[in-house]
């Protein structure tokens, strides 16, 4: 750790020294050594990702708050990310006549603030600067144009002549403008584009509930959430189904109208923020959805982004703290709250504690839904509880019509249940009639493949089978890992190295992946790498008592019989 950190706190004091510290109004006289100590610990724990502790020294700094320092755009950001936006803002306005302000984030947060104060010819006028004279990156600038293609809407009541197309940010847009003018073709685009083939657009199915709704059809509205099904659904339209059955038609409107245009821009911003969280830019996908908020503070929903780009970056504090805006009124979200702070336990102490707080929470709720009961069943089997896991499933199962698009997985995860506690001919007869229901099903086919290679049973259907899920799902490491594994076991162990050697090094934490790609190193007479595969299992922690066992007698006596 302290290594890293050196060498991090060298780079940072290496581009400062490449780079003017200070503006034209400032020299390194102005400072003394604390607060230069100070910057510089700001800086290194930005660069470790620790924005609080970077903001707590970036405030206790004269340098940033009182110099014009051309490094600003460290504190700016600091405070968005801490959900400051308002003093992120003051800052910048602070500074507005100073060159260390001509930067992307600034620009963008001034058009934010004109668009929170109404002032739309302010925003528009700023947006038009700044496609003109800011040089910044493509993605950038079709975030700026999406802008002005907005408040040009908002501005004018129609939609420009000259727009450029910016794919499908285009798409989300246009869709989003027409509601807001209240245009007779939103209910077409709508439909247009939650019925696209090429992208998930699910998201946008609440938001074309909320227009129906907000347009007087809500018979229409029921008619759509009829056909959703709650365990296979997201979970803000898990909510808004709810909504619907339970005659709360009004709630929609206490958290979005495509009529109010910060709402609308706000949900834009999301867009951009889910976009950065997918490419696992936690930090930036944090700065985006802060400033959503800012615009539209009622719709709390959108916190699930940022508390799980907190989860995902293990800042379970900031995570815990922000879980708690989530209220028990909406209990999809509630739920949701339950679940992340339950995962959390997990994380910070251990499965069973986390069991424990779920199960005791599960018990409190009122007519739990079929998502709540497999959501449960989903942490029993997660604690190894199989029993109790098979209880939940089956509860669901019986609820289920035949029809049901998600009876095959609920199936599928009964019977891996099953197999745990080597009840195989239940097992198998779940995974079959799973594979009736959805015969091309990959996980099932390889799930069911694999068990039989385990009980060396129908090796020859089983290969078949795996041949059919590598095909499907080629990119896959436990489909990878269960071919390369039927291989060894046909003997054709020059096939099996190939797909084992790949699984181990798509999925090197994972212990019966590293046990395979011993054993057949072993047979390939490698047995000194053998053995270096077989000793990581022995240091792994999601190890089985009987694989360790296993292989404690293998690092002794190799592989018998060989």
């Amino acid at each position: 750790m302290f290594q890293k950190i050196y060498i991090k706190t060298f780079l940072i004091l290496f581009l400062l020294y490449q780079t003017p510290l200070h503006s034209k109004s400032v020299s390194f006289d102005n400072f003394n050594s604390k607060d230069l100590s100070k910057y510089f610990s700001g800086l290194v724990a930005s660069v470790n990702k620790k924005n609080s502790e970077a903001l707590n020294f970036f405030n206790s700094s004269k340098i940033l708050i009182n110099s014009h320092d051309p490094f600003i755009q460290k504190y700016v950001n600091s405070l968005v990310l801490e959900d400051k936006v308002v003093q992120a803002i003051n800052v910048i306005k602070q500074n507005k006549n100073n060159d260390n302000i001509n930067f992307f984030d600034a620009h963008l947060l001034l058009i934010i603030d004109n668009l929170k104060k109404n002032d739309l010819d302010k925003a528009y006028y700023n947006l038009v600067n700044v496609i003109e004279n800011t040089t910044t990156s493509k993605f950038n600038l079709a975030i700026l144009e999406s802008l002005r293609q907005y408040i040009f809407v908002f501005k004018e009541g129609r939609i420009s002549d000259d727009n450029k197309t910016l794919g499908k940010l285009s798409i989300i847009s246009e869709t989003f403008q027409r509601c807001y003018l209240n245009d007779s073709r939103t209910d077409s685009y709508f439909r247009n584009l939650i019925n696209d083939n090429e992208s998930d657009f699910t998201r946008y199915i609440f938001f074309y509930l909320s227009y129906l709704v907000e347009t007087g059809k809500n018979e229409d509205a029921k008619k759509i959430t009829n056909d959703i099904e709650f365990i296979n659904s997201t979970l803000l339209l898990s909510q808004g189904k709810s909504w619907i059955e339970n005659n709360q038609y009004y709630r929609f409107k206490e958290v979005f109208s495509c009529k109010n245009y910060n709402d609308v821009i706000a949900e834009f911003l999301f867009l951009i923020s889910n976009l950065y969280s997918s490419d696992d830019n936690f930090e930036k996908s944090n700065f985006y959805l802060n400033l959503s908020s800012f615009l539209n503070p009622k719709f709390k929903f959108n916190l699930s982004l940022i508390i799980e780009n907190h989860y995902f970056n293990k800042d379970y504090n900031k995570a815990k703290k922000i879980l708690k805006n989530l209220k028990k009124e909406d209990k999809f979200y509630y739920w949701f709250r339950l679940k992340k702070e339950a995962q959390i336990i997990s994380k910070e102490r251990n499965d069973k504690e986390s069991l424990n707080f779920i199960v005791s929470n599960f018990k409190r709720i009122n007519q739990p839904n079929k998502k709540f009961l497999f959501d449960l069943a989903n942490f029993y089997k997660k604690s190894k509880e199989y029993k109790n896991a098979i209880d939940y499933y089956t509860k669901i199962i019986d609820e289920l019509d035949d029809e049901s698009d998600v009876k095959s997985d609920i199936l599928y995860r009964r019977g891996a249940s099953y197999e745990r506690i080597k009840d195989y001919e239940k097992a198998d007869r779940d995974f079959l009639e799973a594979l009736e229901i959805n015969p091309g099903d990959a996980y099932t086919l390889n799930y069911l493949a694999y068990s039989w290679l385990e009980r060396d049973y129908k090796i020859d259907k089983a290969m078949d089978m795996l041949k059919i899920a590598y095909e499907a799902e080629s990119d896959d490491p436990y489909i990878i890992d269960s071919i390369g594994w039927a291989y060894f076991l046909t003997r054709d162990y020059l096939k099996a190295e190939k797909f084992l050697k790949q699984a181990v090094e798509l999925m090197p934490e994972d212990p019966i992946v590293n046990d395979h790609y011993g054993d057949i190193l072993w047979m390939l007479d490698r047995k000194i790498q053998a053995r270096y595969f077989w000793n990581n299992v022995l240091q792994m922690k999601e190890a089985e008592k009987d694989l360790i066992e296993k292989i404690n007698i293998k690092m002794i006596e190799g592989l018998k019989n060989s």
